[in-house]
């Protein structure tokens, strides 16, 4: 699953919130047409021969900051904030109409769904104001309270494939910290990523067969995108590849199917620059910067889906084609044979190796302990 949060626009169509189901089969997000205000949740079918869009309006337009979430049987589950709740609707198509199911109602200061499992299960994260609690919303017999969490919490990665163990990034006393919450163990929180004593550190990323986590941290300094492996005892790296003046890398899409071998998980990443939006792909293991690609025309930046054989896809909208997928067969890895042997640099040698700082402090009782890679 990944989500875009920037609005993007055709000649036609406006859409924001564009968030792909976990398995790949359905997306959806909110649409508008032209300039107007008149939003409506749009579900796209991927998984067929060709994609497809289907309108799923209501009664009324929809407030821009609602959310959608495709699940796997094709409805939709969207959160609507409604005076001082949130309620929880399924949406599916009836005919010319819109069917709707109502799962129920959430209050907090915040209120917002949380990445789908692969399970096809649906939670939410609320705030309030002191605490955040995390709640199955859909799949269960009613909306269920599975755990709570001292602060504000941020963020939402599953670092499992069965839906248990969802990474949160918690606010308390002016640092962010990563835990991890067993959802299914009675909530129980441990610290998962804990660079330094002063440092914020954020998973942005994590891919489940390898083992991967790009996290992104201000311990080596400055804020930057690292890399680490679950389980692993090695400390956390900060590649230069990953450091770009005047632009902003955040990844959306990490390759599956590479057990055991995170230094071969290709990372697809969005580029933000003075020179608008970019797409590259990036391996931890190569010694050579991120490969650039061409994204196509009219891209939902940050909207992506890498396959396990190694196919990167991404959904499109243009004047020329009103829903699409373009396929990426993204460059094989090339790895090293061995490590290379660590030398100190002259005046005239390549730039110092990437900094690598300890993970001082990462206990994670169901999933080992979270360290990085060389």
């Amino acid at each position: 699953m990944e989500t875009c949060a920037t609005e993007t626009a055709t000649d036609t169509v406006r859409r924001a919130g564009f968030t792909i189901a976990a398995d790949g089969s359905y997306a959806a997000c909110l649409a508008a047409r032209g300039d107007g205000d008149d939003w409506y949740p749009e579900r796209w079918t991927l998984n067929g021969p060709e994609p497809y869009t289907v309108r799923l309006p209501g009664n009324q337009p929809e407030d821009p900051g609602s959310q959608v979430l495709p699940l796997p049987d094709g409805r939709v589950l969207i959160r609507r904030r409604v005076a001082d709740r949130h309620d929880f609707v399924l949406l599916y198509p009836t005919g010319p109409g819109t069917g709707t199911l109502p799962l129920g109602s959430a209050e907090g200061e915040e209120v917002r769904l949380l990445p789908p499992p692969v399970s096809g299960e649906a939670l939410a994260l609320t705030y309030d104001g002191t605490t955040s609690h995390v709640w199955l919303v859909h799949g269960g017999e009613g909306l269920q309270k599975l755990a709570a969490v001292p602060g504000r919490c941020a963020g939402g990665i599953w670092l499992d494939r069965t839906g248990r163990m969802l990474a949160l990034d918690q606010q308390v006393e002016g640092r962010t910290k990563t835990v991890a919450v067993d959802v299914r163990g009675g909530g129980r929180v441990s610290p998962l990523l804990q660079i330094t004593e002063d440092s914020n550190d954020r998973l942005l990323l994590a891919e489940p067969d390898s083992g991967l986590l790009i996290v992104r941290s201000d311990a080596p300094g400055d804020d930057r995108l690292g890399w680490g492996v679950l389980g692993s005892r090695r400390p956390v790296r900060f590649p230069e590849a990953l450091r770009l003046p005047d632009a902003t890398l955040m990844p959306f899409a990490a390759q599956p199917g590479q057990m055991l071998m995170p230094e071969a998980c290709g990372v697809a990443l969005r580029v933000e620059d003075p020179h608008g939006t970019s797409l590259a792909v990036w391996r931890p293991g190569e010694r050579r910067p991120a490969t650039w690609l061409t994204g196509p025309e009219g891209w939902l930046p940050g909207a992506g889906l890498w396959t396990a054989k190694g196919v990167l896809r991404l959904p499109y909208a243009c004047v020329h084609c009103a829903c699409g997928v373009v396929d990426y067969d993204a460059p094989a890895a090339v790895l090293p044979e061995a490590p290379p042997v660590p030398e100190v640099p002259g005046p005239s040698d390549e730039p110092a190796p990437s900094p690598v700082l300890p993970l001082q402090k990462a206990p994670l009782a169901a999933a080992g302990r979270v360290s990085a890679g060389s």
